[in-house]
């Protein structure tokens, strides 16, 4: 494996993320306090929070929990499932298990920098980039011409970070059952589903697609809850479980004992807590609205189809990036600029920055926004 990059994102979040007064750039739904998510338990976890003994616990993670997270799946048990430490560390692991000198592997572009970089630093990757100028499509047969002998990954997101963008039922399924006939496996990151604007428009998961499928999804961007640092891979291949095991042992080895309890109340109360989500954001969004239709001539704006998060188009002869640190630097407004979103594999727009809208009370960061946007005209 070569060495990896400087995680574009996360340096610039160690810059910005804590010190900008106005953080309209945040890529999970509004978190809850300690306090409010015991609220939501029921007595069983409410005591095994409080009596809890701190030792280790298995690598798999909790069985209980386990059990929660198969249950939002059609066919997928508690066996097919095994947490982690966040998303990240699943990405990292599964590709990973998954990869090797020798095989290739297909990326959809934009996308979270780990999503490339890590396949990258392990075989021959093809990006596959969405259209922005059809809506952010996925043409998958760019992704059929892109397959090799030695494929062994096609990675996907939707709900899509950075561009919010949810594909059809339809598509994702033919990208499923093309992956099944070439033997591959279809790793979806899934961790805003439960988000979209329009329920009707959630797409099934890979791992009820495919028995090859590989599901991600995480406690921390739907439900908010980033600082339980749970997530969880899903997938039916039990051989392939237990290789992901093995590679956890290099890692975290188990996860923390509190988070996987409170993890477990999230479960329980998940249909509050994105019924909560979503009616936050579309609370939000007439704000956003607002604010793109008195800056017509400054952004192109499309609000997302689904996740807490879109990707307009700023249009000053200026360029993005000073814009986006002119930004912050004199009105204290975060913001992430296109170039947190290059590619190595495909061309990107250079024109875009990432928004987030899942935050509560985004005014006061909308107005101090508008106001530098008015001081420059």
């Amino acid at each position: 494996m070569t060495r990896l990059p400087d995680f574009r994102l996360e340096t610039y979040f160690s810059r910005w993320e804590f010190t900008a007064r106005h953080h309209l750039t945040a890529s999970d739904a509004q978190t809850m306090t300690l306090r409010e998510l015991l609220e939501l338990a029921d007595d069983t976890d409410r005591e095994a929070f409080e009596n809890l003994s701190l030792g280790y616990t298995e690598t798999f993670g909790d069985p209980a929990l386990r059990e929660l997270i198969a249950g939002t799946y059609e066919h997928a048990g508690a066996d097919d499932v095994i947490c982690f430490a966040g998303a990240e560390e699943a990405l990292y692991l599964a590709m990973n298990v998954l990869l090797g000198a020798g095989d290739h592997a297909v990326v959809v572009t934009p996308n979270y920098q780990a999503a490339e970089t890590v396949p990258l630093a392990l075989c021959e990757v093809t990006g596959v980039a969405l259209d922005p100028d059809r809506d952010w499509a996925l043409d998958l047969d760019r992704v059929a011409a892109a397959l090799r002998p030695t494929t062994r990954v096609v990675s996907v997101n939707f709900p899509n970070n950075p561009t919010g963008k949810v594909i059809g039922t339809a598509d994702l399924t033919a990208l499923a059952r093309l992956c099944d006939e070439r033997g591959i496996h279809l790793f979806s990151d899934e961790v805003y589903r439960g988000l979209e604007r329009d329920p009707a428009r959630t797409l099934p998961q890979a791992a009820d697609l495919s028995p090859r499928g590989l599901s991600l999804n995480v406690t921390s961007k739907s439900l908010g809850l980033p600082g339980l640092r749970i997530g969880w891979i899903t997938c039916r291949d039990r051989e392939l479980r237990t290789r992901l095991e093995r590679a956890k042992h290099y890692t975290t080895i188990c996860n923390a004992a509190p988070s996987e309890v409170l993890a477990r109340v999230a479960l329980k109360a998940r249909d509050t807590i994105l019924d909560r989500n979503r009616k936050l954001i579309a609370a939000n969004l007439p704000a956003y609205d607002a604010f793109f239709a008195e800056f017509a001539e400054d952004f192109e704006w499309r609000a997302p189809d689904g996740g807490c998060v879109a990707y307009p188009r700023y249009l000053g002869t200026d360029g993005v990036e000073e814009f986006c640190a002119r930004l912050v630097e004199e009105a204290g407004v975060l913001l992430l600029p296109a170039s947190v979103y290059r590619s190595e594999l495909t061309a990107t727009p250079a024109d875009r920055f990432r928004i987030g809208m899942g935050r509560r009370d985004p005014e006061r960061g909308l107005a101090a926004f508008a106001e530098w946007m008015r001081t420059r005209r």
